[in-house]
């Protein structure tokens, strides 16, 4: 009797217990719910640029609220995520936005203004005189949108601008859907939009806070350059800096004249080495050109954590010099390429300059092994974020970072046959062979067709200028 109490105990305790344990079971083993993806690109040759440097055949790119939720192949993704808008990118190659470290946006209304002169000459007797009789908020409204359309049309995703009227440039870029960081241009003589320091110092104040939080605008502030902004304003502009967390933008070493002029000045010390006895440089400083600098100065810049854009079309056509990128990279710096302004350039195209910086450093060293094709492409991609302190947020095509993706046709007669995939993006492709752009998770370019600018309306009011800027330089 006492064993058959037992058994009863027994029995009833398993009844109450088995189904919990079969309910657990099964509830670990429930399928995860299928996300929908805002955007699935499946079909082509995902270039990642992440840490391994993956290079997916037949891969894909899942986007979700504007983010990148997966990167896998196409077989995988497609059984895992419906999509509400679908790109075929067969035959193509999707690679991560491209990033332009240095620009003036607004200056495309005056490419080739001047050419063929250097960089004084070409300041001080064209570009100045030009941008004092020229330079109002309507005309920066204009060539920024003319440059916001090569941008896309190029697969630039990313721009880090200095100019005047920022807060104009910033209203227009946000509209056309393009990530920016946006450095309002302080300097010591009467500019277009402030006429002293001290009211671009509250105009810039009053810039960054509008715009911070924005999902693409990161305002910032951008004194001119060393030989421009005295030493108490480089320090108001790096504590305006500090204060408001802001990026620092600046023109540093470009050239021997600056190198002279500040050696002149500041009792034999090169630029570089004067913005940092004085205490200017941080880690939220983002340096163009960086031409004049020897490697006991790329190590300051590397130990402050500053960002370097590297302008190598701009540079040769001002004969500004050559900048000791193979010296940058070797250190790891935060290296990126940039375009600088269409006045000095002429065009905004990142291919030309990767291109161009891969084939000017073999040359200038006379090693053909420096600067590798990868190496270009890096510097177009993910070095540009890390030169912008942008890396935890876009430059490679990565779970979590911002959906900016860009996707190239691969078919074209120049791109015939492909044998090395950073070759024949980066001594190759041009602009035009750019198919579809994405930013933020949405298509701002589809099948060559700008989505958020008016293409042919903005030429038209770019031509009207041209006459306007012709009658202002004749009157000089």
């Amino acid at each position: 009797m006492e064993k058959l109490k037992i058994y009863f105990i027994v029995f009833i305790s398993f009844l109450l217990i088995f189904p919990q344990t079969l309910f657990a079971q099964k509830t670990k083993t429930l399928p995860k719910p299928i996300q929908s993806a805002d955007l699935l690109i499946v079909g082509g040759t995902v270039v990642t640029m992440d840490k391994e440097r993956r290079v997916i055949e037949n891969g894909a790119v899942f986007v979700s609220k504007g983010k990148i939720a997966a990167v896998g192949t196409t077989d995988e993704l497609t059984k895992k995520y419906p999509a509400k808008q679908t790109i075929n990118a067969q035959g193509k190659v999707v690679i991560p936005g491209l990033v332009n470290t240095h620009t003036h946006v607004p200056m495309t209304l005056f490419r080739g203004i001047a050419d063929d002169l250097d960089l004084q000459e070409w300041l001080t007797k064209y570009i100045f005189p030009a941008e004092a009789k020229n330079v109002n908020e309507a005309f920066v409204r204009a060539g920024t949108r003319l440059g916001l359309a090569e941008f896309i049309r190029g697969g630039t995703t990313t721009f880090c601008d200095m100019y005047y009227f920022e807060d104009a440039i910033a209203d227009e870029t946000a509209k056309a859907g393009v990530r920016a960081v946006l450095g309002e241009t302080l300097i010591d003589f009467p500019a277009p939009d402030n006429k002293t320091f001290d009211e671009a110092l509250v105009y810039t104040e009053k810039f960054v806070k509008k715009w911070q939080g924005h999902s693409l605008i990161i305002p910032a502030v951008a004194p001119h350059a060393p030989y421009t902004v005295s030493e108490e304003h480089l320090l108001k502009t790096r504590a305006l800096s500090d204060r408001l967390n802001a990026p620092l933008v600046i023109h540093l070493a470009e050239a021997e004249t600056e190198t002279a002029f500040i050696q002149q000045k500041h009792k034999g010390m090169r630029p570089i080495e004067y913005v940092e006895k004085i205490g200017f440089l941080s880690d939220k400083t983002i340096a163009a050109h960086v031409v004049q600098a020897n490697e006991a100065e790329l190590e300051i810049l590397k130990r402050r954590g500053v960002g370097i854009a590297h302008n190598p079309q701009s540079n040769m056509k001002l004969a500004a010099g050559v900048a000791p990128v193979p010296m940058m990279l070797a250190k790891d710096m935060r290296l990126g390429l940039g375009t600088d302004g269409a006045a000095s350039n002429n065009d905004l195209s990142l291919w030309e300059e990767m291109d161009t910086a891969a084939k000017l450093h073999k040359v200038f060293s006379k090693d053909p092994k420096v600067v590798s094709a990868e190496q270009a492409f890096m510097m177009a991609t993910i070095g540009g974020a890390r030169a912008l302190h942008l890396e935890n947020l876009i430059g490679s095509l990565e779970v979590g970072k911002r959906a900016d993706i860009v996707i190239v046709d691969f078919d074209n007669l120049n791109q015939t046959p492909s044998y090395n995939i950073y070759s024949s993006l980066v001594y190759a492709t041009k602009s035009g062979n750019v198919r579809h752009v994405v930013i933020d998770g949405r298509i701002v370019m589809r099948d060559k067709r700008l989505l958020t600018l008016d293409e042919n309306g903005i030429k038209k009011d770019a031509n009207l200028y041209r006459q306007k800027i012709i009658n202002s330089l004749s009157n000089n």
